[in-house]
């Protein structure tokens, strides 16, 4: 199925433009998604409307990618959400096909740009936590806890058992990173795991010669 995005940031602003462009490139969109709101972060209803409506097989256009974000970061996520669905994505304005060669090519230089900004930024970061410290202003960051998510459970159920249900959809649910994400996956397998050697090591605990002298014990007193 053809699937089409469109998003202007203000009431005042019109979509035909986009919508025009996109049904130039695509005579047959059969489901659009249209929504006024800025695209500052991915929390815009038709998005995630959108996001969730598409399978495997379909495809994704867009008028130009900074519809679909402002941020570099916030595209990958998205164009990554679309890769775990095996969904394409197309773009008018860069030319972009996610079902070619060229357009993941494309794609991968938009993530190193993305990785580069990162790593600037986290250069930048480290540099102010080295002067906080100095200062003894630094009071760390607060870890995060799957306590702190009421639907963890049901949402790990579904994880182990939805082959549907990937891990940006999970980390989507909880609107916390994949990286983080993986910290808390590895906690509870740690944990899960941690339970599972702690049961099967009770009866262990129990040395073999007292289980036979209480035995013996108890079958003499009862003679």
């Amino acid at each position: 199925m053809n699937v089409a995005y469109v998003r202007v940031s203000t009431a005042e602003q019109n979509e035909e433009r986009q919508i025009k462009a996109i049904s130039d490139r695509c005579s047959s969109v059969e489901k659009w998604f249209t929504e006024k709101v800025s695209g500052k972060s991915m929390d815009r209803p038709k998005l995630k409307e959108m996001l969730d409506y598409v399978r495997e097989g379909d495809t994704v256009y867009v008028h130009d990618l900074s519809r679909l974000a402002r941020s570099t970061a916030d595209l990958l996520k998205i164009v990554e959400i679309l890769e775990d669905k095996k969904v394409t994505l197309v773009s008018n304005k860069e030319s972009i096909d996610t079902s070619t060669p060229t357009g993941r090519l494309l794609l991968t230089f938009i993530g190193a740009i993305n990785e580069f900004e990162r790593d600037n930024l986290l250069e930048r970061q480290r540099e102010g936590i080295a002067i906080a410290k100095a200062n003894g202003k630094y009071k760390g960051r607060k870890k995060i806890k799957r306590s702190q998510f009421p639907n963890w459970k049901e949402l790990y159920e579904r994880f182990s058992t939805d082959r549907k249900f990937s891990k940006s959809a999970f980390a989507r649910e909880l609107k916390i990173s994949r990286n983080t994400l993986q910290v808390l996956l590895d906690e509870e397998a740690a944990e899960q795991q941690k339970r599972k050697r702690k049961t099967a090591g009770i009866s262990a605990e129990i040395p073999v010669d007292e289980a036979i002298e209480g035995q013996t014990a108890f079958e003499f007193s009862e003679n």
